[in-house]
């Protein structure tokens, strides 16, 4: 069995699903994908999001502002009401964007840093984005105690240097269909470092499709093609594969008060 650990299924054209979202999961489920977490954007959606998945006990959600949605005033008390739901497994996405918005990045750095804060209260772990920032992305959460609650540096396209800075902080590395891609050759060796007890694997969706479906809509179903490549890249069996990164989603994202209580 698969887990997308990452998608926004808020933000799928449903059209092309006859206008329903349990066909969205459906399609997942013929490929083995039986699990996923639906990611936060911003506060704003939230509560529509929740709405959204309300019905399917297998899609679980985070709470979170991303930092390309800053235009949107974050209050650090609407994030932790609204993260206080027991449908709440994460905190995010979070992080820091200065390849896409380096004009906002002290709103970014100010929001990061109340993200980690909030997560640490909650003891739920982080999901984050990262782009042109990697040692003040691991400065905040090593400063902010993120090692406490543990997360993700998700759709992972970094240095293997900054991945094992995450992982020495219990954190995960998720890894998208940008792996597929032709020119992710670094990204590739990279993953080939990477050990599978510290993996996991995500969609995105409705970004980046993977291929072969690149020019389509991304969806859950499709994580199982990149972790197909991914166990390729590795040497190592798809059933493996899917085994070990589903334990790795349910260690960081079910069991983590269990894991940092210890």
């Amino acid at each position: 069995m698969l887990i997308d650990s990452h998608c926004h299924l808020d933000r799928l054209d449903l059209s092309l699903y006859d206008g329903k979202l349990s066909n969205v999961i459906k399609n997942a489920a013929k490929n083995d994908v039986h699990e996923m977490l639906c990611v936060s954007v911003n506060l704003q959606s939230f509560e529509s999001m929740l709405d959204t998945i309300k019905p399917f006990p297998s899609v679980y959600a985070s709470c979170g502002q991303h930092p390309l949605y800053q235009e949107d005033n974050f209050d650090p008390q609407l994030l932790k009401r609204l993260a206080s739901s027991d449908k709440v497994v994460a905190i995010g996405e979070t992080g820091l964007d200065n390849f896409y918005a380096p004009e906002t990045h002290d709103i970014q750095r100010a929001s990061f840093i109340d993200h980690v804060a909030i997560a640490t209260d909650l003891n739920k772990p982080l999901i984050i984005h990262t782009r042109d920032a990697r040692q003040e992305t691991i400065d905040i959460l090593k400063d902010g105690g993120a090692d406490k609650v543990g997360g993700v540096l998700h759709c992972f396209t970094e240095t293997q240097a900054m991945a094992e800075q995450a992982m020495e902080l219990g954190f995960y590395i998720s890894i998208s269909g940008i792996v597929t891609f032709r020119n992710a050759v670094e990204l590739r060796e990279v993953v080939k470092g990477l050990p599978l007890e510290r993996l996991l694997v995500e969609t995105d969706s409705p970004y980046l499709a993977p291929v072969p479906h690149r020019g389509k809509e991304n969806q859950p179903a499709f994580v199982r093609d990149v972790a197909q490549f991914i166990a390729d890249l590795k040497q190592v069996s798809l059933e493996e594969l899917a085994q070990v990164t589903s334990n790795n989603f349910r260690t960081l994202f079910l069991n983590n008060n269990k894991l940092h209580n210890k």
